[in-house]
């Protein structure tokens, strides 16, 4: 290995590893010493195959397929890369119902509505009525199968001729200075002008250096009302202990935690769930291995001592007789796996998988929990018993989907963070390049024991806040620079999807069609950058607004005229 890198040198940064950093991360000292490798190809081994862009998208989620397509469309020679098999992200993996039935719709126009015109004609060729209209503006629900999506999706990006490399990881990056210079998998090398991290968990933007937050502050650092440890949901009067006194599993912690100081908290992962009860296009769900009903004794519990409880997840209507099943936020026990994502934004590939199973493991285990337990009430057992994974979805990979909901991962500082107050009061901004209008919400972060010891309380969960004469929330423009590195750390990346902001503003900015826009609008700003050989910080608004209005964007609300 050579020696360590001298001033003018560029650096090979490999993807920061997994072992345990400040719980509100800024930078890790850690990763700064492992960020300063030389590299170095030992005799023999075969370089990486060179790919030269304009801009590279790392992450092919909705919103780096967004911005991929939108830097394409502008004039630039644009690559892809994505780590898994799949294109499209959660939407391909089971997030079918959109959202977006929370939002002001006539405010999420570009590649987004494109994409829902789109699978609305593959329907309508098919033959199948759905039950709403892209062109209308309401807030009904709306849903398209996985397959579909991800149709819609390659679609888009063969069109505007987007070059695509799937199953590729992030190894490392090249940065010279404050400019990222290639980015290398284990098949390529890829050179452009300009980086896009399109990813959930903020891959790229962690390799390059630049910094971010993972957990949440507590309320007094920004003035955020809905900061820092949240108590919504009542307390369940079911013993959370053994008979050694040690918490049941699924159980979290035995004291609550300090509303004074940062904490690792990160709301729940799950798996969307694609199912059916059609026969013919049904398949069972896999047994879980090393099945245990002891690991489920606190549902036993719960189940006893709430007698009327409802089933333990949400279902959501699709086309062919499918349902999205999604953790329901407003449950105490459900889908997601309560204090088991808090490592995974900083984890590496293979403590990825082993997080990625344990999820897996654990709804397989719940699912089986509640068709099999005689502890589970007759009317529970029965609406599931029917149900099975879908045969015509994620045939790859034996019907179950590919990705793990990642509602929160790394989240940027930037040139610009935004709060709670950005998205409920200071809605206006001279550099905005999208509309966002999802209510601030959370999911669970943890799960406690009372301080009696007699019961439990969910806790991180905040509900919705809507307007009131409309069931969605308070529009709000978002600014460019809330999507730029400062910089003295990167002058030519865009971070889209892990959006510098705290942890409550996260609650309204994680939606993909929030992604989706943000996307469309990074890559247009790219290709400005790339074009103008001038840092992302310095691409005038002047410049920027018209383009980003030629391709459909909404960038201003007002309260009483809407958007224009």
């Amino acid at each position: 290995m050579a020696a360590g890198p001298g001033p003018d040198c560029a650096r090979q940064i490999p993807l920061p590893g997994s072992e345990e950093s400040p719980l509100l991360m800024k930078f890790s000292v850690r990763a700064a010493l492992l960020l300063c490798c030389v590299l170095c190809l030992p005799g023999g081994m075969q370089a990486a195959e060179p790919v030269n862009v304009d801009v590279c998208v790392y992450g092919a989620t909705p919103g780096g397929v967004a911005a991929a397509v939108a830097a394409a469309r502008e004039g630039s020679k644009v690559a892809l890369v994505e780590p898994s098999g799949l294109v499209g992200g959660m939407v391909s993996s089971g997030l079918s119902f959109s959202d977006s039935n929370q939002m002001a719709r006539e405010a999420l126009l570009g590649l987004f509505e494109e994409f829902y015109l789109a699978a609305e004609k593959l329907y309508h060729d098919e033959g199948i009525e759905l039950p709403y209209k892209v062109a209308t503006k309401d807030q009904s629900q709306w849903t398209v199968e996985p397959h579909i999506a991800e149709k819609v999706f390659h679609t888009l990006l063969k069109d505007a001729g987007v070059q695509v490399f799937v199953n590729e990881s992030l190894q490392g990056v090249k940065k010279t200075g404050t400019r990222l210079e290639q980015l290398t998998t284990g098949q390529h090398v890829i050179s452009a002008a300009v980086f896009i991290d399109g990813t959930y968990e903020g891959d790229l933007m962690a390799a390059a250096q630049v910094k971010y937050r993972i957990g949440r502050e507590p309320a007094a650092q920004h003035r955020e009302a809905l900061a820092g440890p949240q108590y919504p949901k009542r307390v369940i009067k079911a013993n959370p202990f053994d008979d050694d006194g040690n918490l049941l599993p699924l159980m979290t912690a035995r004291h609550a935690p300090d509303p004074t100081v940062p904490d690792k908290g990160v709301m729940v992962y799950s798996f969307r769930l694609c199912v059916t009860d059609r026969p013919e296009n049904r398949v069972p769900f896999p047994e879980p291995r090393a099945y245990d009903s002891r690991q489920f004794e606190l549902v036993r519990r719960y189940l006893k001592a709430v007698p009327g409880a409802g089933q333990l997840m949400d279902f959501y209507k699709m086309p062919r007789g499918k349902l999205d099943v999604n953790n329901s936020i407003g449950g105490v026990i459900s889908l997601g796996l309560v204090g088991g994502s808090e490592r995974w934004p900083e984890a590496n590939e293979a403590e990825r998988q082993k997080i990625w199973d344990a999820h897996q493991q654990y709804t397989l285990g719940l699912i089986h929990f509640l068709k099999t337990d005689p502890a589970v009430p007759a009317r529970l057992r029965t609406q599931l018993e029917p149900l099975g994974l879908c045969k015509d979805e994620f045939v790859q990979t034996n019907h179950w989907p590919p990705i793990l909901y990642i509602r929160e991962g790394r989240r940027m500082e930037g040139a610009y963070l935004m709060t709670e107050h950005d998205i409920l009061e200071k809605i206006t901004k001279p550099d905005s390049i999208a509309v966002g209008s999802f209510p601030i919400d959370s999911h669970d972060c943890n799960r406690i024991a009372t301080a009696d010891g007699t019961g439990f309380v969910n806790e991180g969960t905040i509900f919705p806040r809507r307007l009131p004469n409309r069931h969605i929330g308070q529009p709000y423009e978002i600014p460019y620079r809330s999507i730029t590195p400062r910089p003295a750390e990167c002058e030519n990346l865009l971070v889209p999807v892990c959006i510098s902001s705290t942890h409550v503003a996260m609650g309204s900015l994680r939606i993909e069609a929030t992604w989706m826009v943000v996307g469309q609008s990074a890559g247009i700003a790219a290709h400005l950058a790339a074009q103008g050989k001038m840092p992302v910080q310095k691409v005038p608004y002047s410049q920027l607004e018209p383009r980003l209005l030629a391709q459909r964007q909404v960038l201003h609300w007002t309260p009483n005229s809407g958007s224009n």
